[in-house]
């Protein structure tokens, strides 16, 4: 049997930089008041002419030339966000006529914040079972565009920006195992329930989130789903080397890591320089992971998150 191994990973990040100090100055909240309740400095914003596939082609050519490849070479893109170019066709598509290929199956995954693990999933079954050899898994989004400014509960929260990875043919397992959940019974959690009819937005084009709920049910479900993919795995938590988590929040990356009796030492932490990015934050957070020289060839990590949905899911990989 042939295995999924990580080939290459990369990143982006818009150029305009928004910190605390400066939302404080047109909403009413602080620097201490964001930082103390997520760990959040500073969040990245598209600029206006760029489009979720624009961010998703910069993380896709980094990943490439990390791992060596050209386009050319990629049998398979997968796309996973929440905030597409375009209602249809699929970003994924757009992203492979910005690469300059074609022929190859392109298609985005949507499970928000879990999305990069849902793609990473897929891409694995892709190459184990030989219909593919070489993938390109993107997370990218332009969540800014989907929220209310005048929202503090919010707009502090989220931020733009694109990770991926190019997944290769292997003789030894590097996804090593993986555990998806969903339950839509909590979708009224957090949503943006608007969506396009005759012409019109109906609905409200903006997120909402009931947030005590949301911290509630990603503090249980996301130790839950790590404790059930080490077992599934026949692993233990002191053989992980590095937790990648989703980045939405430092302290519920924080009860994750004391609920598997982990140090936050061995936690990528990202959140604060970029905010929540949902599918892009595990992948963000897993480049700034490998390129700062934490993450070594050999490794095994933990890669988790939970979005709206409910989605929810964990990953294990020997890097």
């Amino acid at each position: 049997m042939q295995y999924a191994k990580i080939l290459g990973s990369g990143s982006y990040l818009p150029a305009k930089r928004v910190s605390n100090d400066d939302l404080a100055k047109f909403i009413d909240t602080s620097d201490e008041w964001i930082t103390s309740r997520t760990g959040i400095k500073n969040r990245h914003i598209a600029a206006d002419n760029e489009k979720t596939s624009d961010l998703a082609v910069f993380a896709a050519k980094a990943a490439l030339a990390d791992a060596g490849l050209s386009a050319s070479d990629i049998d398979l893109i997968i796309v996973a966000t929440a905030t597409p170019d375009m209602q249809f066709p699929s970003t994924a598509t757009i992203v492979q006529q910005k690469l300059g290929i074609g022929g190859c199956p392109a298609f985005d995954v949507q499970a928000v914040c879990a999305g990069f693990m849902y793609a990473l999933t897929t891409a694995n079954a892709y190459i184990k079972s030989g219909m593919a050899q070489k993938v390109l898994v993107i997370g990218a989004e332009i969540f800014s565009r989907i929220l209310d400014w005048n929202d503090r509960s919010t707009c502090v929260l989220f931020g733009d920006g694109a990770g991926a990875v190019v997944l290769g043919v292997s003789d030894e397992a590097g996804i090593i195992h993986s555990r998806l959940q969903a339950d839509g019974n909590y979708l009224d959690l957090l949503k943006t329930p608007g969506w396009i009819a005759n012409g019109q937005i109906c609905g409200t084009p903006f997120l909402t989130m009931d947030g005590p709920g949301v911290y509630k049910f990603a503090v249980k479900n996301l130790s839950q789903v790590a404790e059930d993919v080490l077992e599934e795995a026949g692993m233990t938590a002191d053989q992980v080397d590095w937790v990648v988590p989703h980045q939405a929040n430092k302290r519920i990356i924080e009860s994750t890591a004391k609920h598997l009796g982990l140090s936050m030492d061995k936690v990528i932490l990202t959140v604060q320089d970029h905010g929540n990015t949902s599918a892009a934050s595990v992948p963000l957070a897993l480049d700034a992971g490998i390129k700062s020289g934490k993450i070594k060839r050999g490794q095994v990590l933990l890669l988790e998150g939970i979005g709206g949905g409910f989605a929810w899911g964990a990953v294990l990989v020997r890097y």
